[in-house]
């Protein structure tokens, strides 16, 4: 039988998506009767503005929101997620049932779902891309490419001693067992990431989709990760003009319900003032990360905006590769310099929340006591100086940042530099800016080399689990960070192998406070993301955790 969520329900994020979100879409599954594919008179060309091309076409090589908002139009996975929330839901599994020691996994699979390319979904399909994933070696292994797997699954065929994945075994057509080396309390709402989206074996094999060239730092996409992806979802791939748009038509063959829209085309419009002007103009019907200053403007004009529930995390990372920021009090000292508050109400949209900790406090384990560090610059004064740093010999620190580009977490980066830095400034700290465009130089950057100093980046949450947001940062190793604490490692890892959400609650709040203490980085807020759109736009189906497929947008017109 199908479980219910490990974690509570975030009762609060539906409650808002309800109450406040007026364009939030009300079906609770993607497939179901047949009343939203009447035949209605509307422009069934929908164009929304992306604020950047996306990274790769094979979500199972991306960590990005634009090219994960694209993937979830052409595919999906076993497990979606409940509408308004975070929390898993049925999807390509209709259900499954979990062994109580969490080791195993049977899911009943839904019948009669093909492929883009007419091939069949199925469990064969589905053990092809588990061991897909597992059997990843060289480029394709790592932390550039692969970095969902990598994080969750933590290991591969050449390390099987760390690896989560065991085997998958089909039983029958439409039923599948997959096996765990180890626990893993998360297992069952982790697949619900565009990363582990089911794709079409044969395409896979066709186009040679692991047939990475290039280098971590700048690897080359594959022929399938360039122009075929192939999933079950209700889009198909149709063209892909980097750096202007990409489209994709509806798939006629799509299990579930057609809705109103036979054709998506998500144009490239970096900018956020000119993604307004184009929605202005009646270019585009929609765009997301609209800058706070604009979206009253729009809403007094007519436009429809949503805001997402807060289930974000942006927050300033000190790479410890850098020899002075190993220094605990340096450390704390940039953490008693920043002013979140001033930060929040200049540049970050309303109804962001401050943050105490890098996760939101709807989250299992989050600390109500946990140590913060609230602005005092005469403190951080104070503590560089014990550290060795005056007017005469100033911490000097490289500042990355991502330019022409909009997160859900990060509006607007450059903004978010300029306070930031401003306010390092004045406890006497001297940050080079160095920036780089997002996708891929800042991204292969930051989380695949350790060629950078403090730096912007952030998280929006993929799906109700405590070990998505910490366990993601600070799980392992990492490029980003650039510490080893065997400490913290060993913590994580227990804990997401605990099935009881009462021993996983103490267990989080105590490495909440581990992390807090370890100072890795200030966590800064959690904003909210705003949408607008065109008039003619009724309904969107607003989620936290960006979970939007476009066939169940409603148009009037």
């Amino acid at each position: 039988m199908l479980p219910s969520s490990r974690k509570r329900v975030l009762a609060g994020i539906a409650a808002v998506a309800i109450s406040a979100l007026a364009l939030t879409a009300c079906s609770s599954q993607r497939g179901g009767d047949d009343e939203t594919d009447a035949a209605t008179d509307v422009d069934s060309t929908f164009v929304f503005a992306a604020s950047s091309d996306p990274a790769n076409l094979d979500p199972a090589f991306a960590q990005d929101g634009e090219t994960f908002r694209v993937s979830r139009q052409i595919f999906e996975g076993l497990v979606g997620t409940v509408p308004g929330t975070a929390d898993p839901a049925p999807l390509l599994a209709e259900d499954w049932e979990s062994a109580p020691d969490g080791m195993s996994h049977t899911f009943t699979l839904k019948e009669g779902v093909t492929f883009h390319d007419g091939t069949p979904f199925n469990a064969e399909a589905v053990c092809f891309n588990f061991e897909r994933w597992y059997n990843w070696t060289g480029l394709a292994a790592t932390e550039a490419l692969s970095y969902y797997y990598g994080k969750l699954f933590r290991g591969y065929v050449e390390t099987p001693d760390t690896a989560v994945y065991k085997s998958c075994t089909p039983d029958g057509d439409y039923s599948v067992t997959i096996e765990l080396n180890q626990p893993f309390a998360g297992f069952i709402p982790a697949l619900s990431l565009p990363a582990f989206a089911m794709q079409s074996p044969s395409a896979l094999e066709e186009y040679a989709a692991d047939e990475i060239g290039g280098t971590a730092e700048a690897p080359a996409l594959s022929e399938y990760g360039q122009g075929h992806p192939t999933g079950t979802g209700p889009f198909a791939f149709e063209e892909w003009s980097p750096g202007e748009q990409l489209t994709l038509t509806y798939n006629e063959d799509y299990w579930g319900d057609k809705g109103q829209i036979d054709e998506i085309i998500f144009r490239v419009i970096d900018d956020p003032t000119a993604r307004r002007q184009a929605l202005e103009s009646g270019s585009i019907d929609g765009y997301d990360l609209v800058g706070p200053a604009d979206s009253a403007a729009l809403e007094e004009a007519g436009y429809n905006m949503v805001s997402r529930p807060p289930f974000t995390i942006l927050y300033l990372a000190f790479n410890q590769a850098v020899a002075e920021l190993q220094d605990i009090k340096v450390r704390e000292a940039l953490s008693y310099a920043i002013d979140k508050d001033a930060l929040i109400s200049q540049v970050l949209p309303e109804g962001t929340q401050k943050a105490t900790q890098f996760m939101p406090d709807s989250v299992n384990g989050w600390n109500a006591d946990v140590t913060t560090y609230e602005y005092d610059p005469q403190k951080a004064k104070d503590l560089l100086a014990e550290a060795g740093y005056d007017e005469s010999n100033p911490l000097t620190l490289d500042f990355n940042y991502p330019v022409n580009v909009s997160r859900p977490y990060m509006p607007d980066p450059e903004q978010i530099f300029t306070v930031l830095s401003s306010q390092l400034n004045e406890v006497g700290v001297v940050t080079n800016p160095i920036t780089d465009a997002w996708n891929p130089d800042y991204l292969d950057k930051i989380t695949g080399t350790a060629n950078h100093g403090i730096h912007l980046l952030g998280w929006t949450g993929d799906y109700n689990d405590t070990d998505n947001f910490v366990g993601v940062f600070f799980g392992g190793e990492s490029a980003e960070w650039g510490f080893n604490n065997p400490e913290l490692f060993a913590a994580l890892s227990q804990a997401r192998g605990v099935s009881s959400l009462d021993e996983q609650t103490a267990l989080y709040e105590d490495i909440n406070e581990q992390v807090a203490e370890f100072i890795p980085g200030v966590p800064l807020a959690h904003p909210a993301p705003t949408l607008a759109f065109a008039p003619r736009v009724e309904s969107f189906p607003a989620s936290p955790v960006n979970d939007e497929v476009f066939n169940e947008i409603v148009l009037t017109e």
